[in-house]
C-alpha cells in the first residue's frame, strides 16, 4: 500500500507503510510461533499443535473506526492527528479507513466549519471540540461521535444536525461524548445521543450486533467475520453444552457460538456493550443466551462448581487475562479454552500459566495491516 502523508513524513502511524504485505504478515506469523514455543513444547512438540494459514486482510480501505483529532481553527479545522509541537494535522483522507469514513471525514470536517464548533486546543487548553470518532457497518450506515469538552456546544451541534444528516444520510447514529478533563483518553463517561436511532447495527450474515457509542468492537469487520467463525467451528467441534464468552463485549463470540443445545453466558464490564448484547440476543430469539456485566475474574471465582461450563471464551484487552483468571482456568474443570488476544506477548505469558490446558490448534489474524498489531485464536484443550 502506497500512501502520501507517510512519505511526506506527515503521519507514521502506520510503522509498516511500504512493506510487502506478504512479508509483513509471515513476519507476524514467524514472531506469534516464536512467542508460543514454550506453549508449543508442553503440549507435546509441533507436531502437536495445528497452525492454520494466517488469515489476511485488504491492504487498505479495512479500519471501520476512525479516532480523529480536531485541530486547527474553527475557520479551518483539521481531522487526523496532533504533531510534535501538538497542532493538528489533517488525515482527512487516510488510506487505511473503509471508504464510507474516507467520504465523511472531509464532509464532517466542512460541518465543523459551518457549524461553528471550536477546535480545542491541547497546548492552551481551551476551545471545545476535542475528536470526531466516526464507525461504519457492514452495511454502510455511520456512527459519528463528537467528542466536547463541555455542553457549550451542545445547542450548536442539534441547531445543525439536520444539515449534517442532508448531506450525509449514512450518519444514522450521532452524539455527543463530554470529556472535560484535559487528560490522555478519546472519550469521557457521559454520551448525549442526539439521533432518534441509538444503535449501529453491525451485520454479519446470520448474525447482527448492536454497537452503542461507547461499546468496544473489532477494527477490521472483513477479519472479524473470519475470527468469529473460527472461533465457532472449533466449538461446534468440541461440542460443549455450556460456554462461558469472557471479556465478551457486545457479544460477538456468544452470539456466533449460540446453539439450541448450548447454555451461553456472555460477562462485560461495559453495561452499555452488555445493553447491546441483550438487544442483540433478544432480536435473534436467543433464549438460552445470557448476558451480565461483571468482571471476568470475579464472575469466574464467584461460580459454583456445578456452574463451570465445558469451554470459556477469553478475548481479554492487550494485557491478557492475568495469573488470577488463569490460576482459576488452570485449576477449573473447564474442558476446553478458545484464547483469542491482541498480543501474542500476554498471551505466551497466560498460557504458561496453565500448564493442564493444553495448546491444539493457533492462527494468527491480520487484524491491523500495515502495523505490527495482530490478532491470534487459540485452541486449549484439558490434557
Amino acid at each position: 500500500m502506497q500512501c502520501d502523508y507517510f512519505d511526506r513524513g506527515v503521519c507514521r502511524s502506520c510503522t509498516l507503510m511500504g512493506q510487502p504485505y506478504a512479508d509483513q504478515v509471515l513476519d507476524k506469523e514467524i514472531r506469534t510461533r516464536e512467542l508460543l514455543r514454550d506453549a508449543v513444547e508442553a503440549s507435546g512438540g509441533p507436531g502437536a499443535v495445528e497452525w492454520l494459514p494466517a488469515i489476511t486482510s485488504p491492504e487498505a480501505g479495512y479500519r471501520n473506526k476512525a479516532k480523529m483529532v480536531v485541530g486547527g481553527t474553527v475557520q479551518r479545522p483539521t481531522v487526523g492527528i496532533l504533531d510534535h509541537r501538538q497542532r493538528g494535522v489533517d488525515l482527512r483522507h487516510c488510506g487505511i479507513c473503509t471508504p464510507g469514513i474516507r467520504r465523511a471525514l472531509p464532509i464532517l470536517a466542512d460541518f465543523v466549519a459551518d457549524a461553528g464548533l471550536i477546535p480545542y486546543d491541547v497546548a492552551a487548553r481551551r476551545g471545545e471540540l476535542k475528536f470526531v470518532l466516526v464507525t461504519e457497518s457492514p452495511d454502510g450506515d455511520l456512527m459519528v461521535r463528537f467528542v466536547l469538552r463541555s455542553e457549550g456546544q451542545l445547542p450548536r451541534l442539534r441547531d445543525h444536525l439536520g444539515a449534517l444528516r442532508r448531506v450525509l444520510p449514512e450518519a444514522v447514529v450521532v452524539t455527543a461524548n463530554l470529556l472535560p478533563e484535559h487528560k490522555a483518553v478519546t472519550e469521557g463517561d457521559r454520551e448525549v445521543v442526539l439521533t432518534e436511532q441509538e444503535t449501529l447495527p453491525m451485520r454479519f450474515d446470520a448474525v447482527t450486533m448492536h454497537l452503542r457509542p461507547q461499546s468496544f468492537f473489532q477494527t477490521n469487520t472483513a477479519v472479524a467475520a473470519q475470527l468469529y467463525d473460527q472461533a465457532s467451528a472449533w466449538i461446534d467441534e468440541v461440542a460443549p453444552a455450556s460456554m462461558w464468552d469472557l471479556y465478551c463485549g457486545v457479544g460477538g463470540f456468544a452470539l456466533h457460538a449460540a446453539r439450541p443445545d448450548r447454555a451461553v453466558t456472555g460477562i462485560e464490564t461495559s453495561r452499555e456493550a452488555i445493553r447491546s448484547a441483550k438487544q442483540s440476543a433478544r432480536e435473534a430469539g436467543l433464549t438460552d443466551v445470557r448476558f451480565a456485566a461483571d468482571d471476568a475474574t470475579e464472575h469466574a471465582l464467584r461460580a459454583r462448581p456445578d456452574a463451570v461450563p465445558g469451554l470459556v471464551v477469553v478475548n481479554p484487552p492487550r494485557r491478557g487475562i492475568g495469573e488470577t483468571l488463569a490460576g482459576w482456568l488452570e485449576d477449573s474443570s473447564v474442558e476446553h479454552v478458545v484464547y483469542s488476544s491482541c498480543n501474542p506477548v500476554t498471551l505466551a505469558k497466560d498460557l504458561a500459566r496453565m500448564p493442564s490446558l493444553r495448546l491444539r490448534r493457533a492462527r494468527v489474524l491480520d487484524m491491523f495491516p500495515q502495523t505490527g498489531h495482530l490478532e491470534a485464536v487459540t485452541l486449549l484443550s484439558r490434557a
